[in-house]
């Protein structure tokens, strides 16, 4: 039986000398919360980040994940993609919960789904990616306050979850192919992986 996918509590932490403050660097698969008055920061390309705070105590995160290719049974409500696209969300509103968020206070901002994988399933991963962030938080009725979704460009998001900022900064030309090869192995992972198991969201 393969290993089941998870999203991982991202451990990448470093002192940011241009922003004066500890930040935290997710991957694909990752995801980062914290009270203080942090930084958390990821580059996206096919892959989507929704950044979730209380607005009123500043504690907040990110996440960092990608829809499954789910073949023909893609829009689903218990498709696999479904399944796995919600517990990377879940699991990061539940450790906000947890961390004293108020769900009524809960507001969100959210990157990525760049058609960057073209080409890589039958319908674009990147709109995917997008559509199931907005049809989520739509459900969980968090209100979405700021969005950069879709394009054909990459982009780094910087998130400043006690105050809510945000900067994102578009990738027009990118040095090598680490960010594809990263968001394709990723995407071979999750193919290849069972989705972990259901959880409930904490109230």
């Amino acid at each position: 039986m393969n290993e089941l996918t998870k999203e991982h509590f991202a451990t990448n932490v470093y002192y940011d000398r241009t922003f004066d403050r500890d930040a935290a660097k997710i991957l694909p698969g990752e995801y980062y919360y914290t009270g203080k008055d942090m930084l958390i920061v990821t580059v996206l390309g096919s892959c989507v980040s929704a950044c979730i705070r209380d607005r009123i105590t500043g504690v907040g995160g990110m996440n960092h994940f990608m829809l499954p290719d789910g073949g023909g049974d893609a829009d689903s409500p218990i498709s696999a993609s479904a399944r796995y696209g919600t517990y990377a969300m879940e699991v990061l509103i539940n450790d906000l919960l947890k961390a004293g968020a108020k769900r009524e206070n809960l507001e969100a901002k959210v990157f990525g789904g760049g058609a960057v994988l073209r080409g890589f399933s039958s319908m674009n991963v990147g709109e995917r990616n997008a559509q199931f962030v907005r049809d989520f938080l739509k459900i969980e009725n968090i209100r979405v306050v700021a969005e950069d979704l879709n394009d054909i460009h990459p982009r780094k998001v910087y998130y400043f979850p006690r105050s809510g900022k945000v900067l994102v900064k578009k990738l027009k030309q990118l040095n090598n192919n680490t960010l594809v090869n990263r968001e394709e192995d990723y995407a071979n992972r999750l193919q290849t992986n069972n989705v972990a198991g259901d959880i409930e969201l904490f109230s």
